[in-house]
């Protein structure tokens, strides 16, 4: 655990630096940010054997070229793997990912796509980053959001969902400077639109729980208010990449963290550059859980139990021939369902 800068007066509260993983508050567990510079596939969506040469392949997160490989070892991202407990929100903003789950879904989203799978209890997914394109570099960016889920929801049917890039709704604005910034919807609302529906048993699903997650992306010189919600939710900003922002009077670099006043209207001044920034907000659920692993749940006790459970069963309850399972050079977004629904983005 990375700790906080010393305590500001201010809008800001605290201050920290960014790491490839960030911390988080209640209700969210933590998050990560994946950028990668994979250059043009081979026949296999892989990187040429020259580039993937001399790393510790399965365990590779060294930028060796540009790139890490994860844990895969012929395409880069992450074979089978368990969740037990909480929510998992994925946004390829640049690149693809290809899906396989214990459930039967199988699928490739990519550009803007989000995928919401609440995993109350046991659920196995792998998550492979294929180098679709031969001809042109494969690039990515790739942002994954943990939100915990109360007590009452641990052991519920894992749900997942999938919101194409086209249907998400975006709210694009022009300061009275003429400054410019475009906030794209996840979860919650902003500027009179709200998000897509999540799973049903989402945290998000309760608007008392006042989860929201928003990408903002602002010009030079732009301004935006984040309004005044409740002085009892957490709320943090996530400055990804630019210059500096302006917030109640002081400027702040790019790669922080920037914890936030919850019962104040935030004036942020994007100055120097183009800014990318996340916020994630809501309610703390406030209940004492354990975790270790892929699993949180209720009690130490719990949690061995279900780790236990992971390592008898996992293999048992994957469908799949393979767990680093890819699909095929040419595969356009799709989403299949065990019971054979196939959903698509709109042409």
């Amino acid at each position: 655990m990375r700790m906080f800068g010393k305590k500001r007066r201010g809008p800001v509260i605290k201050t920290q630096y960014l790491k490839l993983h960030w911390d988080t508050e209640d209700p969210f567990v933590f998050a990560s940010h994946h950028a990668d510079d994979y250059p043009k596939g081979n026949a296999q969506q892989a990187p040429p054997l020259r580039e993937i040469g001399g790393r510790d392949l399965g365990r590779d997160y060294k930028k060796i070229f540009g790139f890490r490989m994860y844990h895969g070892k012929v395409v880069p991202g992450f074979p089978m793997h368990a969740h037990w407990g909480y929510e998992t929100v994925t946004i390829p903003e640049i690149g693809f990912i290809d899906h396989f789950d214990s459930l039967g879904n199988q699928g490739r989203y990519g550009f803007g796509d989000v995928q919401w799978v609440s995993a109350g209890s046991m659920y196995l997914h792998d998550e492979m980053y294929p180098l679709a394109y031969d001809d042109r570099p494969n690039p990515n960016n790739i942002t994954q959001i943990m939100l915990n889920l109360p007590l009452k929801d641990k052991g519920t049917e894992p749900a997942v969902g999938m919101m194409w890039s086209e249907n998400i709704p975006v709210v694009n604005g022009r300061d009275e400077n003429g400054g410019e910034y475009s906030v794209k919807i996840i979860a919650g609302s902003f500027g009179g639109k709200d998000a897509l529906p999540p799973n049903g048993v989402s945290l998000a699903a309760n608007e008392n729980n006042r989860i929201r997650i928003l990408m903002i992306r602002m010009s030079p010189g732009s301004k935006i208010v984040l309004p005044a919600v409740t002085s009892t939710i957490n709320r943090n900003l996530y400055f990804i990449s630019g210059g500096t922002v302006g917030i109640g009077g002081e400027a702040y670099e790019s790669s922080q963290r920037l914890k936030l006043k919850g019962d104040e209207d935030i004036t942020m001044t994007n100055e120097d550059a183009e800014g990318t920034y996340w916020l994630l907000e809501g309610e703390p659920i406030g209940e004492r859980m354990s975790s270790f692993g892929p699993v949180i749940l209720g009690s130490d006790k719990d949690v061995r139990k279900a780790m236990d459970h992971i390592r008898r069963n996992e293999f048992d309850s994957w469908p799949w021939d393979l767990v680093d399972k890819f699909h095929p050079k040419g595969t356009e977004r799709f989403i299949r369902f065990s019971d054979d629904r196939e959903e698509r983005p709109p042409v």
